[in-house]
């Protein structure tokens, strides 16, 4: 892979759990929770984010199957969901896998194939795409286009090729009926990422992070405090 093509400077290794990042959100942006300097978001935080706190307004689900989760759906967003989820499954790579993940339908790297699982929290298997009903619109979530420029640039042009509109925030697609959606791209976009090729993005992307932070770290360290100059006292 070209160097620079990851983003790494949006996968920090010290990012706190998902609960903590939620409640610093406080009704601001994505992008204004994830440049705070304390919260220590991550790329997968901010996908979290887009998924539980769109309008302002929790919609993470109590589901623990899929088959519940678009139970609890009205008809016509089951319906769609429905299509673009057999798209998805129908070319997802050996070796992810789907289930309820943050409230909605997940896709990710189970801990029988990454043991180490999601960085900033372990317990979780490594998030790769997601699918959610939202409070004013449906959202597919594409870890892989946001992780790798090299992708999304392929994404967009592929989108834009079939003349339909994009509405795309980080890694958040979002429509509100199955005709905003070029099902074909959306499949050919689970499938050009393999398993294998998204872990090695993954590693090298939070280990290079780690690398220069601890250089940042070792070079103040070095650097020598300088005193404050003493304040004489006038005499009387």
């Amino acid at each position: 892979m070209e160097p620079g093509t990851i983003r790494e400077r949006m996968i920090k290794p010290d990012c706190v759990s998902p609960e903590i990042a939620l409640s610093t959100w406080n009704r601001g942006s994505v992008s204004r929770v994830a440049n705070r300097g304390d919260a220590g978001v991550g790329p997968v935080e901010i996908f979290l984010l887009q998924i539980t706190m769109t309008d302002s307004r929790l919609m993470q689900s109590k589901a623990t199957t899929v088959g519940e989760y678009l139970a609890e759906l009205p008809d016509d967003r089951r319906k769609v969901l429905q299509a673009v989820r057999t798209v998805i499954l129908k070319n997802l790579p050996k070796g992810y896998e789907e289930g309820m993940q943050y409230g909605a339908i997940g896709y990710f790297v189970p801990h029988s194939v990454y043991p180490p699982g999601y960085h900033c929290d372990p317990k979780q298997p490594l998030p790769f795409a997601g699918l959610a009903s939202q409070k004013n619109h449906m959202a597919i979530y594409l870890m892989s286009v946001y992780s790798d420029s090299a992708v999304e640039k392929w994404f967009r042009k592929a989108w834009a090729a079939t003349g339909k509109k994009l509405d795309m925030g980080k890694s958040c697609v979002r429509f509100k009926k199955i005709e905003d959606v070029p099902l074909k791209v959306i499949g050919e976009t689970i499938k050009r990422v393999p398993v294998k090729t998204f872990i090695e993005n993954y590693e090298s992307a939070t280990k290079n992070v780690t690398r220069k932070r601890a250089s940042k770290t070792a070079v103040k360290k070095k650097t020598p405090k300088k005193n404050k100059p003493q304040t004489k006292m006038k005499s009387e």
